[in-house]
Parts: C-alpha cells; sequence; structure tokens
C-alpha cells in the first residue's frame, strides 16, 4: 500500500452559486484519523440531489465544504477493529468529493463478494433510500411479496426514470405494489417501464391526474413517492386516495410551498417528509438495510442503472446534467 500524502485531490465549494462554484483543487488536506474511524481511498462517488442542496445554500452548511455524501473505495488506514487496510467498502457520510475521504467505521459497509465496487458506490444512498421509504414509509413488509404480483397498494412514482424513482419502481414492483410511474418524455417513459412500472404516464404530454383516475378506476393511489415537489405537489393531493400516505422526499422542481394542514383533512391523508439518516440512525439499522439491498442486488432483484461516470474533475457537468432533467439512473464520478 504506498504511503499517505498530507495533500490530496478533491472538489471544494467557498460560496453558494450554480455548478460554477464547483472547485477542483489538488492542495486539500487529508483527514487526520480520530479513534474508531478508516480512512478510504475512494475509487467511485456518488451524486446526489442533496449535493446540488447544499452547493445552491438551499441546505445550510459552514463553508468552504467539500461535498459528497456517498462513495465506495479500500481502506488505506484504521483506527478501528472492524476494518483493515486493503478491504473494500462503501458508505454514506460526507466530503466524498475527495481522493480520501474519513468516517466512523460504523457508517461503513463491507462490499460482499459478487458486487463491484463500482455497483456498490452506485447503490448506497439512492438504494437505501429506496429501500427503507418502501419499508417504513410505505409500510410493505418483508413477505407481502408472497402474496403475488399486483397484490399490493397502488402506488405513484414521480420521475421514474431517474435514479430514486427508479430503484422505488423496482422495488416496489417485486415486492408486490401496483406501481404507476411518470416521466418526462417518451425516452423516459421506456425506461419506467424497464423498472417495472405497469403504467407509465408522460408527465409532459398526458394529464398526469386524469390518468391515474382512469387506471384506478376514480379510487386514486394508496401512496405517492414525490422527489419532484414543487411541480407536483399540488397534483398529488387530487391524486392520492382515500387514508393514503403522500411521501415528499426531494425538491428536484423547487421547494414545495408550505402545506396547510387541513388539506389533509378531506381524505385523511398522511403526509410525511422522510430523510434516510433517521431510518439509519443506529449501527444495527444500518446493517440490517445495508444486507438487505446487498441481499436484492446479488440476487437479482434489484439492478442498479448507471447514467454515466463522469471524472471527478467534471464535477461542474455532471451537476448541470443532473439538475437538466438530462439523466436517467445513477450519476457519479470516477476518483
Amino acid at each position: 500500500m504506498a504511503p499517505i500524502p498530507t495533500t490530496m485531490s478533491g472538489v471544494l465549494i467557498e460560496k453558494n452559486g450554480g455548478p460554477e462554484v464547483l472547485q477542483w483543487r489538488t492542495d486539500l488536506p487529508v483527514p487526520k484519523l480520530q479513534d474508531g474511524e478508516i480512512l478510504i481511498r475512494n475509487e467511485f462517488v456518488g451524486v446526489n440531489y442533496i449535493d446540488t442542496y447544499f452547493r445552491t445554500g438551499l441546505y445550510k452548511a459552514a463553508l468552504p465544504l467539500v461535498l459528497g455524501r456517498e462513495g465506495a473505495g479500500t481502506v488505506v488506514a484504521s483506527a478501528s477493529d472492524d476494518f483493515k487496510v486493503g478491504d473494500r467498502v462503501a458508505y454514506i457520510g460526507e466530503r466524498a468529493y475527495a481522493e480520501l475521504t474519513s468516517l466512523a467505521a460504523d457508517k461503513a459497509a463491507a462490499i460482499p463478494a459478487g458486487i463491484t465496487t463500482e455497483t456498490a458506490a452506485a447503490s448506497m444512498l439512492q438504494g437505501l433510500t429506496a429501500l427503507t421509504f418502501v419499508r417504513e414509509a410505505a409500510g410493505i413488509k418483508r413477505g407481502d411479496e408472497d402474496k403475488g404480483p399486483g397484490s399490493g397498494p397502488w402506488v405513484l412514482v414521480h420521475a421514474a426514470a431517474g435514479g430514486t424513482g427508479g430503484l422505488l419502481v423496482q422495488l416496489l414492483t417485486v415486492l408486490g405494489a401496483k406501481v404507476i410511474g411518470t416521466a418526462g418524455g417518451p425516452d423516459k417513459c421506456e425506461t419506467a417501464a424497464k423498472n417495472g412500472a405497469q403504467f407509465v404516464i408522460d408527465s409532459r404530454n398526458e394529464d398526469v391526474v386524469a390518468r391515474v383516475a382512469e387506471i384506478t378506476s376514480g379510487k386514486g393511489v394508496d401512496v405517492i413517492f414525490d422527489g419532484v415537489g414543487k411541480a407536483t405537489i399540488d397534483s398529488d393531493f387530487d391524486m392520492i386516495a382515500r387514508k393514503g400516505t403522500l411521501v415528499i422526499f426531494g425538491n428536484a422542481s423547487g421547494s414545495p410551498p408550505p402545506i396547510e394542514l387541513a388539506r389533509l383533512s378531506a381524505k385523511n391523508i398522511k403526509l410525511m417528509r422522510p430523510v434516510l439518516l433517521s431510518y439509519l440512525a443506529t449501527k444495527e439499522e444500518r446493517q440490517e438495510y445495508t444486507k438487505e439491498l446487498f441481499e436484492l442486488i446479488l440476487g437479482g432483484k434489484v439492478d442498479i442503472k448507471v447514467h454515466d461516470v463522469y471524472p471527478l474533475k467534471e464535477i461542474a457537468r455532471a451537476h448541470s446534467d443532473l439538475e437538466g432533467r438530462k439523466t436517467t439512473g445513477k450519476v457519479f464520478l470516477r476518483v
């Protein structure tokens, strides 16, 4: 193993703004290990909408800041008994847009044989988001799939061709839900159908509310997963069924306006704004859900679809493509 340098390359922001504020640097300090931590040489790093929220200032953080919330690579130093130098690991953490990232060992997961480092990096944040939201927010439990295909609730997934949306569709379909996916344009609609959506609505060219009513015979959907936000929130209230669950988890089109609680009353709607890390607050939860995700991947039940792999230096282009809705599947970086 090569000696650990004192400086490294990575991407830094010193002010909030558009993709132009992302600075490629070669003089960033290498993190110093604390007790219980590991140092990972990143091979691949995921790009997620949450990174753009911190970049623009929608989510607040102290500056300067190295962005990035997930990655995978090899342990090059360890101050923990959980991992040794040379182990392959994937993680959800912070400061991932860099050659080297340190984090508490109990927040990393060993990558099992049969899963590439690339696939592990692409699956962590979006895969665990989709899995925990299906289990915890939608309430679809282990064993529900044994009731047979299409035996579960009606579920609408917005942006069903995207990274998280596509994984939600795959998981929901495997677990027996009746899935309606929305996507913008014929190509993305085709991707949503390949992800497993039994019904696909072109949100650019069709009346989504009318089509949902037609598909569900006027009942509406039991669960809506909305990572789009401002552009879709009003129609969600029209499409949700009585006693339905509306799960808002993203702001791809902008942050939704405040919601009057009285809007929930007519149908007794359950409204949620979950975040992944609150479902992975303990070591046991992280291990349980990561194990289940890797088992689903190894079993061929979940396919991690990759849009493109960008060099870390081209992070601005990756952010622009993601925000411009030009991507289908996972966007990530080669370090």
